[in-house]
């Protein structure tokens, strides 16, 4: 129950981004549409590379780019203070 709930130990700016996980949801939901639309692969590699192919176009596109919280938020938490993480 203490780590489903270590995320209010943060800052609360920042308590939706830390207790969900859209980004990495949308990413999985982007590849799984990708490898439908090729049905079936002669072998893992080809996969494999579309999947890296995928995850390269939205390393290096604004998508990629964007920030998902603002850590200034962060820089005001005390560094003494001790987060209970993992």
């Amino acid at each position: 129950m203490q780590e489903t709930l270590a995320y209010a130990d943060f800052p609360s700016e920042h308590w939706t981004r830390i207790r969900t996980n859209n980004v990495i949801e949308r990413l999985d939901r982007e590849i799984r549409r990708r490898t439908r639309v090729v049905g079936a692969f002669p072998d893992g590699q080809s996969a494999l590379m579309l999947v890296c192919a995928r995850l390269r176009h939205v390393a290096g596109t604004q998508w990629g780019c964007k920030k998902y919280m603002n850590m200034k938020h962060l820089e005001a938490v005390d560094p003494e203070s001790e987060l209970s993480i993992g």
